[in-house]
């Protein structure tokens, strides 16, 4: 065993070393860098295993990790007071509202070049990538302001007045079965749009979109009722939940007979009520609370496959996305075209939607055998005191930090660069040569960022959330077998996985764009 604890991380480290030189992810020049790439990926390949020691050392030292710090903004009643007010939150709610019918209009009656519509850059940018990096980054807005979730309580509430004692729910019992999955097929299917979709960027296709999704969205809160389909079938509440639980606010009930008699059964196994929507939304007394980032993927609760299969799911798409435009990506989509040619031409569907259907279901897949191969590992070395599965489960969340790290450096281009279409194309949604607000004719500046600046932030960023990773995994190994040297044991490989997936990330992120 002892030989394995010193082989894995020299292993680990010497994928660094098949690194070679590349071009910065997103600009078609190289990025003079002070030193070769494959110097950086050692580097950083060597940071990540440094903390590793450091998180071993100093960390730990208590087998109880389930409380943190927080502080509760609404004890000031003035904070209290302007957040929960209606002249702030009535206008927000329906800008949100707004801005889904605007989606759907200007997809279908608009220009049908993607550039000149508000639909595609909303969607794809504004909306997914913007706020996702805000609900992990800040807190989850999107529980707040989901309009399918307003659309179906304003509904609720004038039917309550047509039709006193009745509920527009039919109350169908959701199958315990079933668990998050319809959130993860419906989150696949989303995937599979935006990567492997060639139509995905055409206005009236992503109107097409948001209308599909709302009848299921709907129609599922109709049979099941709104929070039971927002906490386990509405994919990104689902999803958005999960990015929540890094960021630095909570919203926190202590209500325990409410919590008790809450659909979600939303108490964890320290018995605490945190960032569930249904407890905050019926609670007298509640907390908005800010917090450490991170922490909140650190509390005591139960793991379920459905859980373990999403968090893999964010990791492996995320990454795809970003392969899917390196060269080595190219050449397999050559390789389909030059066998598939003619076999599939539709405009919707040819070979390169095979080939990148391949990949939208391949690289989940090869994730969770990686991950449940390491978890075998990690399951070997405490000599089987945990399952194979169990410990994948536990680990689970320790992946997030990682997937939101690469999703920043992945993204942050797209939002701060092609996002900046969103200013002109507020005045002229429709395309029709409109100039509503006087920014019809913004150009996007494509200097906000540069390449160098660009580099640098994408090592700070996945070696920042690597370290996270390696720390959060040693929290849940120290809470699981009680004892130090178990749980450091059980580390080395999951150590093992983190360098060598620092090493692709960054490999991946300094490849040049060609697709």
């Amino acid at each position: 065993m002892k030989r394995l604890n010193v082989a894995l991380p020299l292993i680990a480290l010497g994928v660094a070393l098949l690194a070679q030189p590349a071009y910065a992810h997103g600009f078609g020049e190289r990025t003079e860098l002070p030193v070769p790439l494959g110097f950086f990926l050692i580097g950083a390949g060597a940071a990540v295993a440094l903390s590793f020691a450091i998180i071993g050392v100093f960390v730990g030292k208590k087998s109880d990790h389930g409380g943190y710090w927080q502080y509760n903004l609404f004890q000031n009643r003035w904070v209290r007071n302007v957040l929960t007010s209606a002249v702030l939150l009535l206008p927000l709610r329906l800008l949100s509202v707004f801005l889904l019918g605007l989606v759907i209009a200007t997809g279908l009656a608009g220009e049908q070049i993607p550039s000149s519509n508000f639909a595609p850059t909303f969607v794809w940018i504004i909306w997914w990538v913007g706020l996702a990096f805000f609900v992990a980054l800040i807190g989850n807005l999107w529980g707040l302001l989901n309009p399918w979730d307003l659309l179906f309580s304003w509904a609720e509430k004038l039917y309550s007045k047509i039709a006193p004692g009745r509920q527009l729910s039919l109350g169908w019992e959701y199958p315990t079965g079933w668990g998050i999955w319809p959130a993860i097929i419906l989150f696949l299917a989303f995937v599979w749009i935006q990567d492997a979709f060639p139509q995905s960027d055409l206005p009236n296709r992503v109107a097409i979109m948001a209308i599909v999704y709302s009848i299921i969205t709907l129609g599922a809160m109709t049979l099941f009722g709104r929070h039971e389909w927002l906490r386990r079938g509405e994919a990104f509440s689902v999803v958005f939940s999960f990015l929540a639980r890094f960021a630095p606010t909570e919203v926190r009930v202590n209500d325990q007979e409410l919590c008790q008699a809450c659909g979600d059964q939303c108490q964890d196994q320290d018995g605490e009520c945190i960032n569930c929507y249904e407890c905050f939304e019926k609670a007298e007394v509640r907390e908005f609370n800010i917090r450490p980032f991170a922490v909140g993927l650190s509390r005591s609760e139960r793991v379920t496959n459905d859980i373990l299969a999403i968090v893999v799911l964010l990791l492996a798409t995320v990454t795809f996305d970003g392969f899917s435009a390196t060269p080595a990506w190219v050449d397999f989509q050559t390789f389909i075209l030059d066998n598939f040619a003619g076999v599939v031409s539709y405009d919707a569907f040819n070979s390169l939607t095979i080939a990148d259907t391949l990949g939208v279901v391949f690289f989940p897949v090869a994730f969770l055998i990686l991950y449940l191969t390491f978890s075998y590992f990690m399951s070997r070395s405490v000599e089987g005191a945990l399952g194979v599965l169990a410990v994948a489960r536990a680990s689970a969340f320790s992946l997030l930090p990682i997937a939101l790290a690469y999703n920043i450096a992945h993204f942050i281009t797209l939002l701060l660069i092609q996002g900046q279409l969103i200013v002109r194309l507020v005045s002229d949604p429709f395309g029709f040569d409109w100039n509503l607000f006087g920014t019809a004719d913004y150009a996007i500046d494509i200097s906000v960022i540069n390449a160098r600046v660009l580099w640098f932030l994408s090592i700070g960023v996945i070696v920042l959330g690597h370290i996270l990773a390696v720390y959060l995994a040693h929290l849940v190994s120290i809470r699981i077998f009680k004892d130090r040297t178990i749980a450091r044991n059980s580390q080395y490989p999951m150590l093992m996985l983190m360098v060598m997936y620092t090493v692709v990330s960054l490999w991946i992120i300094a490849q040049p764009i060609v697709a």
